[in-house]
C-alpha cells in the first residue's frame, strides 16, 4: 500500500553520541507477508539508549527508528497474510528479519540466527505511528491486558529466556540479580515465580529501583551482597544473573556464586573484562549467555502477563508523547525510572 502521508518518529541517525532526533518520515509500504501496525504503546529500552549514547556494541542501520517493545492494532495485511484481520490486538516479536532457512531458524532458534536483525536498529522500529512488521512475529494481546503493559511483553521475554529457559532455576534456590534495570528487575520476578529466594544487587544510586524490586518480594542491596551470598552456609549464591551494563560485573558474579554454581549473563557491556578468569575453572561454574527469545516464550509471557502472574504495573515510571521522548530517555538514563513507555 502507498501514500502520502508521513509520521512523526524518533530517529537515531548517525553513530555520533547523541544523535537522535524527531523526523517527519513516510508511512511504510508493506509486503505481501507483512501487516501494518498502528503502534499505541512503545516502550523505551536500556538498547535505545545506548544508541542514544554511542556507547553500544551491534551494528545500526543508520538512520533508523527506535523502539522494539511495542503493541497496537492491525490497519492493513499483505496479501499473503493469514488468521488476522485489521483491528487485531497485537504485540510484535523483535526478529524483523531472519533467514528461514537457517539452521537455527528451522529448529526455532531464530533469535540466535546470525542473518536476523531486529527492529530498532536493523530495520525501522516503531516509535512513530505506523510499522511494517512481518505476520510471523505477532501475537494476540487479550482484551483486558492494557498495551502500556503489553508493549514490554519482550522485556519480560528476555528476561523468562534468562531465567526460566537458560537457567533451570528451581524452588529453594538463592539468586542473585546484579543490575536493579528493567531486564534485572523482571529476571528476579520471574525467578520469584520459579520459588527462588532473590537479592537484587546494585549501587547507592540505585535506591529507588531497589525500592521496586522489593515489591517483587525480593531483598534489595546497594553495594557489597557477600553476606547475603554466604549466610546459607558460607559458600555463596546458587545462581547469579548478570543483568548489568557493564562487563566488570562479571568480576562480582565469580566471587558471588557458589562451587559448581551457575552465572548467567544477560546484560550487554562493550569494555573489555580486565580480570582473570581463574575463579570460573577453581569453582567449576558454569557460565551461560542469553540472547532475546522465540515464539514459545512470548506465548507463555503473555499469558503470566494476562493473569496477574507477572506484573509489570510496578516498574512503568511513565508514559510520554513522542515529542517528549528526550525526557522519557534521560528519565531512565539516570535511574529515575524504571522503565519510560512512549504514546505515539
Amino acid at each position: 500500500m502507498s501514500t502520502k502521508t508521513g509520521s512523526a518518529a524518533v530517529v537515531n541517525f548517525a553513530p555520533q553520541k547523541g544523535s537522535v532526533e524527531i523526523r517527519e518520515i513516510a508511512r511504510p509500504e508493506i509486503g505481501e507477508e507483512d501487516v501494518l501496525l498502528e503502534v499505541v504503546n512503545v516502550g523505551v529500552c536500556g538498547s535505545d539508549l545506548h544508541q542514544w549514547t554511542a556507547d553500544h556494541s551491534w551494528p545500526v542501520n543508520y538512520p533508523v527508528v527506535l523502539g522494539h517493545e511495542f503493541g497496537g492494532h492491525i490497519v492493513a495485511l499483505g496479501s499473503r497474510v493469514k488468521g488476522w484481520k485489521e483491528g487485531d490486538r497485537v504485540v510484535s516479536e523483535t526478529a524483523a528479519v531472519i533467514n528461514p532457512d537457517s539452521p537455527l531458524t528451522r529448529t526455532g532458534l531464530y533469535n540466535l540466527d546470525p542473518d536476523r536483525k531486529g527492529f530498532g536498529y536493523g530495520v525501522n522500529g516503531a516509535m512513530t505511528k505506523y510499522v511494517r512488521v512481518p505476520a510471523r512475529c505477532l501475537h494476540h494481546v487479550p482484551d483486558a491486558l492494557p498495551f502500556e503493559q503489553a508493549c514490554l511483553t519482550e522485556p519480560c521475554c528476555v528476561a523468562y529466556n534468562a531465567v526460566a529457559v537458560n537457567t533451570h532455576i528451581r524452588p529453594g534456590d538463592r539468586v542473585i540479580v546484579l543490575g536493579p534495570g528493567t531486564i534485572g528487575i523482571l529476571c528476579a520476578a520471574v525467578a520469584r515465580l520459579c520459588g527462588a529466594e532473590v537479592a537484587v544487587v546494585g549501587l547507592e544510586s540505585d535506591r529507588h529501583r531497589l525500592e521496586i524490586a522489593r515489591r517483587y518480594g525480593c531483598e534489595a542491596i546497594a553495594g557489597d551482597a557477600t553476606e547475603w551470598a554466604r549466610k546459607k552456609d558460607g559458600l555463596g549464591a546458587d545462581f547469579i544473573i548478570d543483568a548489568a551494563g557493564a562487563s566488570i560485573t562479571l568480576k562480582i558474579a565469580l566471587q558471588l556464586v557458589r562451587p559448581n554454581g551457575h552465572i548467567t549473563k544477560v546484560g550487554w557491556g562493550p569494555q573489555p573484562l580486565g580480570f582473570s578468569l581463574d575463579p570460573l575453572v577453581q569453582k567449576n561454574v558454569t557460565l551461560q549467555g542469553s540472547f532475546s527469545h522465540n515464539w514459545p516464550v512470548w506465548e507463555k509471557v503473555i499469558g503470566l502477563l494476562a493473569s496477574g502472574q507477572l506484573d509489570v504495573k510496578p516498574i512503568i515510571g511513565g508514559v510520554w508523547p513522542l515529542s517528549g521522548w528526550q525526557e522519557a530517555f534521560e528519565k531512565m538514563h539516570h535511574g529515575e525510572v524504571v522503565k519510560s513507555v512512549l504514546k505515539p
